[in-house]
């Protein structure tokens, strides 16, 4: 009979040393708040009831080559491949190999096996990972993570540096602690649509199967709005997406996406009593897809390590995306705490995109936080070298309640988006630096707070509430509706504490939609309502941009070639914009074709106010000092609204609104012949065109407003008020008009609303002369007469406008 090999003692005190360790480690990441002591003194009681070691071996090739071990042994290594390597585990020797693939099974002498035996943890150096930089740990690892998704165990590896080459799909389903873990990944090896580390859930997919009733019951209720199901009650904790693949919508303009297109989809979560979550935006006719993916009822924690990329991705060409990291298919998964990037010394030189380091596809309630990765490079200098399509470091599909917390992925436009996803729904960004945030098709619901955005900004399209608050972005547009998905937010946009810092001297804007004159599949247009408070504009890497500055530019167009009309927003409200490091200020909007535009409400005539069934506020807006310009101009100005010839009309849920400007100064404003109230209040005006050839439908109203126009020609009017409803002046100050040659207080008659002791036109209460104009008229020995300056005082439009007949 062969004997157990004689052990050095002081390797048996260190492999059982290092063994309780990784056994307490795993102990406090089960349970969180016990002592590393507590947790080693109750591993070493189980252990000790349940498996009572009695041989010990060196290593696991001193245990095979043992002769003598016995069905029911139980034996201690003290290390994989050497004494105190990490290794070491309690096995088991029974008579025949499992027929399982899970028992991590080692042949022994004649014909028996020795059996690991499940602790409170595994390590990838129990299943032979060496971590010498040559060998494939890959394949050590995905038999640690299958060994402990088979027994529910945490994996817990805190130190040390892997090399990963060709595996792939290396399955977690447990808790996996990492700490200060490196990995190499060789990303020769890279797949497509295969990760290398998939994170999934013991539970499976089910199709629904409900008979005619309950079907039509279902397609009854499902519509924007609910947040009640009963017809899904049995499915609760399960996320449910339901898909009509003969109802196309989101049809992607462009020639390069000639026909791409996406089922009309859901998604949402069921809670008890068929409750859900997750705003309904569509309704359905029929469905040909209804799958329940049940959720876990526990968070799944991943968490340390450190990934180095080798950036040589395979393929020459765009075929296709690879996968380079985790995909997440599992929902309640928390993966925090890692650091992604390149090998020391080098760089990406992949010519083929990546779908993401990160894959979130179908799931609900998972995060990711405290997360350093990197964009990759796609606008390279020479063309050959460019990747053929968008290549990120996140992506997702499918995605409810999910959360990116205290990410950092910044690049310059040599790189890609960091992020890009289809169909997702109440995503949190938070405490982010990130150069790109891009949602393609139907984001519902998007919060952005307390972060940075680089220069590839902020790309999306959806509906329901986007909120982006105390957050800055480089570039020069702020939030771009994606033009390829129609230019699209149907819902209400809010913008509060947000800073935009231009690099160049291009267009600058806050809000951008333009859309192609396409059929999509669904309505579109630039929201239902926006917010946007408290903004600046920083000039300090652009200071000498001369571009306009624009808080929106839409279409000029409000209807498509299929004769479908956008939405506009039924609010629009702007407060407190600030230009710095530049001296011009901004301008608001253009707003080409009102009549076209369909409104979520109508406009009622039979109001006293018209019926007004959309309203704009501006206020306290540092405005551009624009040149001189004809009042007839619609080219430059701040606020436009129309053209000068009248508007057609389609109905009454067309574009009426009613406009407020506070607190604005040099303000150019051309309302044309449309229908629309204006009112301002504490303004200067420089220049105000309503009503053309044809009147302005509606009413005007000034108060504590200075008018100091700006003219470029001599001899025209200065301002245009000609409104149904009448123009209103209320304790305003009328100053002496300028031109490029400066103050000419000799053609203040051209405003025609006041003409020194000659005419005062529509309804004036206080009105008074600018001091310059007062100096002026002394100087050229002009007294006021007493019937001019009662008409200023007070003046109704319907008594005559002619000073000579109220002698």
């Amino acid at each position: 009979m062969q004997h157990s090999q004689p052990v050095d003692r002081r390797n048996v005190l260190t492999a059982l040393a290092a063994a309780g360790a990784a056994g307490a480690v795993g102990a406090v990441g089960a349970h969180g708040s016990r002592s590393l002591a507590a947790a080693v003194q109750e591993t070493s009681e189980t252990n000790a009831e349940a498996f009572r070691p009695t041989r010990q071996f060196q290593s696991i090739k001193h245990m095979q080559q043992a002769e003598d071990l016995q069905p029911g042994d139980v034996i201690q290594t003290l290390g994989f491949h050497a004494p105190g390597d990490g290794g070491g585990a309690v096995y088991s020797v029974v008579a025949d190999k499992p027929e399982d693939d899970f028992s991590h099974s080692r042949e022994l002498k004649g014909g028996r096996h020795a059996n690991l035996v499940p602790g409170n943890s595994v390590n990838y150096r129990m299943f032979g990972a060496q971590g010498n930089g040559t060998d494939d740990d890959g394949v050590s690892i995905k038999a640690a993570h299958r060994f402990a998704n088979q027994h529910q165990l945490p994996v817990v590896q805190t130190s040390g540096e892997f090399w990963i080459t060709k595996t792939t799909a290396i399955p977690i389903r447990t808790n996996v602690e990492w700490g200060n873990t490196i990995f190499h990944i060789d990303e020769r090896f890279n797949r497509k649509r295969i990760p290398r580390f998939a994170v999934s859930s013991q539970q499976e997919r089910q199709a629904i199967e409900l008979d005619d009733e309950q079907k039509e019951s279902l397609l009854q209720h499902l519509k924007p709005g609910v947040h009640h199901i009963p017809e899904l009650a049995d499915y609760r904790n399960c996320l449910i997406s339901i898909a009509d693949e003969n109802d196309q919508i989101g049809f992607r303009s462009g020639d390069r996406y000639s026909g791409q297109s996406w089922d009309r989809e859901e998604l949402f979560y069921v809670e008890e009593d068929g409750r859900i979550l997750g705003d309904i935006a569509w309704s359905f006719k029929d469905y040909t897809k209804l799958v329940a993916t049940p959720c876990d009822d526990s968070f799944l924690i991943i968490s340390g390590g450190g990934f180095y990329l080798s950036g040589d991705n395979p393929g020459e060409k765009y075929t296709g995306y690879y996968s380079n990291g985790f995909r997440v298919e599992r929902s309640r998964t928390i993966i925090q705490n890692q650091w992604v990037g390149l090998e020391p010394g080098k760089h990406d030189a992949s010519m083929e995109p990546r779908s993401g380091f990160y894959t979130l596809t179908g799931v609900y309630n998972v995060t990711l936080e405290n997360i350093r990765l990197i964009p990759w490079e796609q606008n390279r200098k020479d063309p050959k070298k460019r990747v053929g399509a968008g290549t990120y470091g996140i992506s997702g599909n499918r995605m409810l309640n999910c959360t990116f917390r205290n990410l950092t992925a910044e690049g310059t436009r040599l790189h890609w988006g960091v992020f890009g996803t289809n169909l997702n729904k109440n995503f949190r960004i938070q405490q982010c630096r990130l150069n790109r945030v891009d949602v393609h098709f139907h984001c519902w619901n998007l919060t952005i707070q307390d972060s940075q955005i680089g220069l590839r900004g902020i790309s999306v399209t959806g509906g329901g509430d986007l909120t982006i608050e105390n957050t800055e972005q480089t570039g020069n547009r702020f939030l771009n509706l994606r033009r390829d998905f129609g230019g699209k937010w149907d819902g209400d946009i809010s913008i509060r504490n947000c800073k935009l810092m231009p690099v160049s001297n291009g267009s600058v804007n806050v809000i951008y939609s333009h859309p192609d004159a396409a059929d999509y599949g669904y309505p579109i247009g630039c929201a239902r309502s926006v917010t946007v408070e408290n903004f600046q504009f920083d000039f300090t890497a652009a200071p000498d941009s001369n571009s306009p500055v624009w808080m929106f530019q839409i279409a000029k167009f409000s209807q498509n070639k299929d004769n479908s009309r956008h939405f506009f927003p039924r609010r629009i409200t702007v407060r407190n914009v600030d230009v710095v490091r530049r001296d011009e200020g901004v301008r608001l909007i253009r707003i080409f074709a009102p009549g076209n535009y369909r409104l979520d409400r109508e406009r009622d005539h039979a109001r006293p106010d018209a019926g007004f069934n959309c309203e704009m506020l501006f206020e306290n807006i540092r405005l551009e000092s624009i040149e001189p310009a004809a009042p007839d101009t619609a080219e430059h100005v701040h606020f436009q609204l129309g053209s000068s010839t009248q508007q057609d009309y389609a109905d009454e849920f067309a574009l009426y609104p009613t406009i407020r400007f506070v607190n604005c100064r040099q303000l150019c404003v051309f309302l044309g012949a449309s229908s629309a109230d204006a009112t301002l209040q504490d303004c200067t005006v420089d220049r105000f065109a309503a009503g053309m050839d044809d009147e302005l439908c509606g009413a005007l109203t000034f108060a504590r407003c200075r008018f100091a126009p700006q003219i470029s020609e001599e001899n025209k009017p200065i301002y245009r008020l000609n409104a149904i409803d009448g123009a209103h002046f209320s304790d305003c100050v009328f100053h002496a008009a300028r031109t490029k040659a400066g103050v000419r207080p000799d053609l203040f008659d051209q405003m025609e609303i006041v003409q020194i002791n000659k005419r005062v036109r529509h309804h004036q209460s206080n009105t008074a002369l600018g001091r310059e104009m007062l100096a002026y008229l002394q100087q050229q020995k002009t007294e006021l007469q007493p019937a001019f300056i009662s008409m200023l005082k007070s003046h109704h439009a319907l008594e005559s406008e002619q000073i000579a007949e109220q002698s």
